[in-house]
């Protein structure tokens, strides 16, 4: 299947990683800031207090951006979970309508879950929310990576419904096992 925004989805992909090597580089800097105060103090010095203040708390907002910002990506290249039992044994002339009300499905709930991770965006910027941590986030931050997430979920969904819509409507027998998408 061909993907027109192929570029939009790999970039969050691209941001997903990014999330995940910043929380792999402050985990690391606490513990080697660990390791650093147990040798300071195991060699008769004080404690020089090397802790990155609410570590836990950014690294599961960035968490919560890999997850989401990875999505689309992971989508377009085949990389979800399909449960195939059913519709595996399916002929090609069938399947591909059952692959089109799948994806049908899947857009709208990807919409609604879009549609109210805005509202709840909105409500966190006029309401000024931050965390509750140590560090005060606002949760707007957060939250974008989530909306834009989705959004770019969204599009891919949209992309493999139409392209397989059309393949329905026009040739339904030439449908194969390429051209599936990936859901």
């Amino acid at each position: 299947m061909t993907y027109r925004f192929r570029a939009l989805y790999n970039l969050g992909g691209y941001l997903s990683a990014a999330c995940l090597i910043l929380i792999c580089t402050l985990i690391t800097a606490q513990i080697l800031g660990r390791i650093i105060d147990r040798i300071a103090t195991g060699i008769g010095g004080d404690r020089i207090g090397l802790a990155i203040p609410g570590l836990s708390e950014v690294s599961g907002f960035l968490l919560v951006g890999a997850s989401f910002l990875g999505l689309a990506y992971t989508f377009v290249n085949g990389a979800h979970i399909r449960v195939t039992l059913l519709i595996g044994r399916l002929p090609m002339h069938i399947r591909v309508y059952v692959e089109t009300f799948c994806l049908a499905i899947s857009l709208v709930l990807c919409l609604y879950l879009a549609w109210y991770l805005y509202w709840l965006l909105a409500d966190s910027i006029a309401f000024g929310e931050t965390s509750y941590g140590l560090i005060s986030i606002p949760l707007w931050i957060p939250q974008s990576a989530m909306l834009l997430g989705v959004l770019l979920f969204c599009l891919a969904l949209g992309e493999a419904f139409v392209q397989t819509l059309l393949t329905a409507l026009r040739d339904p027998t030439s449908f194969a096992i390429d051209d599936q998408p990936p859901l």
